[in-house]
């Protein structure tokens, strides 16, 4: 399953201060079950108990910090105990899958209905073609309110981060999940219309009237798709694993 999932996005493309892979647990157990999530919390691990599954997947990695200690004081602490005692392996695919092709950028260009997609600012890592963000194409040139609000009405999103509305018809957007602002400009020299990413710091909202629609979802909305990508690689290379998309919504952060 590890190696199923590291063939499609290889360990190498992860950032340098990330950690992605095994996070917990050991990898030769047959595997019952595989619960996808975006992030790994003690619900979720609750979740993958009352589902029969012994494998969780996840995109953001459980174990980010190393660990001083493992006494249950915070919800890291208490998950790895709890998967540990329940025989539950733990694998992340972060910023590897953000890199991919095919990975986090690409599917979120999918939900969009985008074709032509390819990656800007692209790079190549140990000979593989990567790239942090994505761009592509409209199937038809949009009014900028109405892009926008497709792009709620697609993520689920109750409400986006928007600079000033562009003026003329958007074609082209470019994509990068979860912080992407500092592909901003990458995106505006790649001649976007739009840029969608999932958070942004404020003063980058500045100066870019009228030269590139800003479109900020949330960092769980932009990336809450990519269980999709985890389910589709069992599916293709372990068929006989029962996955299960997570139910558990673990975005800490709610729109009051």
């Amino acid at each position: 399953m590890l190696s199923a999932l590291e063939r499609f996005a290889p360990l190498p493309l992860q950032e340098s201060w990330d950690n992605a892979g095994l996070q917990v647990g050991l990898t030769e157990a047959e595997v019952s079950g595989a619960l996808l999530c975006l992030d790994v919390n003690e619900r979720i691990v609750d979740e993958a108990i009352a589902k029969g599954c012994n494998l969780i997947v996840s995109h953001h990695p459980l174990l980010f910090r190393g660990l001083k200690q493992i006494s249950g004081v915070d919800d890291v602490q208490r998950s790895v105990i709890k998967a540990i005692k329940h025989d539950i392996v733990v694998i992340s695919m972060h910023t590897n899958m953000d890199n991919a092709r095919d990975g986090v950028n690409w599917k979120i260009a999918e939900h969009l209905g985008l074709t032509d997609v390819s990656f800007f600012a692209p790079k190549t890592v140990d000979g593989l073609e990567a790239g942090s963000g994505v761009i592509g194409t409209l199937p038809e040139a949009m009014a900028a309110d109405d892009f926008v609000l497709l792009v709620k009405k697609q993520f689920g999103v109750e409400c986006a981060q928007c600079n000033e509305l562009l003026r003329r018809p958007i074609r082209r957007v470019a994509i990068c999940g979860g912080a992407g602002d500092f592909l901003l400009d990458d995106a505006v020299q790649q001649g976007a219309d739009a840029f969608i990413t999932g958070e942004m710091h404020y003063h980058q909202y500045f100066g870019y009237e009228q030269r590139i629609q800003i479109c900020v979802i949330g960092h769980y909305q932009s990336e809450q798709f990519t269980s999709e990508i985890f389910r589709d690689i069992i599916q293709k290379e372990c068929p006989e694993v029962r996955t299960y998309i997570a139910e558990t919504n673990t975005n800490p952060i709610i729109y009051l």
